[in-house]
């Protein structure tokens, strides 16, 4: 089967698994998410959700993070691991959105990809889930599922997202890439994978 004939399959099976998406990571508004899915690189949403609450209990605005000690960040974050280099980071793009932005995050990729510990997927899920606009977040998850559903045969992440975006219609990215991510942890994990067990392997694997 080609994959223009297997998308729409395939986008059915989650769309029946998952009609809702809630945004996993625990947030009050565009600035708290992005901190959330800046901390999420490398560490589970759950584990984030745990240390967020800490974290924005001493700040949860730009002016209020800059008022904080780097290693005080640190001392709060570090159970997500790369502490050292997100909390830099997380003191120095507040900064600059307070410098550069009035405080406000902005809603472009080029802005959002210029804050420091921003790259192009954590900029795709600001702009997705907090702004609405068209984006396909595609992480090491979305990248396994999309090779093992014979959707893309891109060696990285930048391949995949742009084949995932030919194969599907633009106003179903920002849910897709989450019942993706939902659909992988619940019936594709990347071990213990029981392929006949799968609603997507199991057919179109």
């Amino acid at each position: 089967m080609r994959k223009k004939e297997k998308a729409p399959l395939i986008a059915k099976i989650l769309n029946d698994l998952y009609p809702t998406t809630p945004i996993p990571l625990t947030h009050k508004d565009p600035y708290t998410l992005l901190i959330a899915v800046l901390l999420s690189a490398q560490c589970t949403d759950k584990r984030v959700n745990t240390i967020t609450p800490l974290l924005f209990a001493e700040a949860d605005t730009p002016q209020e993070m800059i008022k904080m000690e780097v290693d005080d960040i640190r001392a709060i974050i570090r159970p997500c691991g790369l502490s050292p280099r997100k909390s830099k980071a997380i003191h120095g793009l507040s900064q600059i959105l307070l410098d550069k932005y009035d405080g406000e995050v902005p809603q472009s990729f080029e802005g959002l990809e210029e804050l420091p510990g921003v790259g192009h997927k954590t900029a795709s899920v600001v702009m997705a889930q907090a702004f609405g606009v068209p984006a396909f977040p595609v992480d090491t998850h979305i990248h396994r599922l999309a090779q093992r559903w014979k959707l893309s045969s891109g060696k990285n992440v930048v391949q995949t997202e742009k084949d995932l975006k030919k194969l599907f219609p633009e106003e179903t990215w920002n849910k897709l890439h989450l019942q993706i991510i939902f659909f992988g942890r619940e019936y594709c994990p990347a071990r213990g994978h029981v392929k006949e067990d799968c609603p997507i392997c199991s057919v179109y694997g």
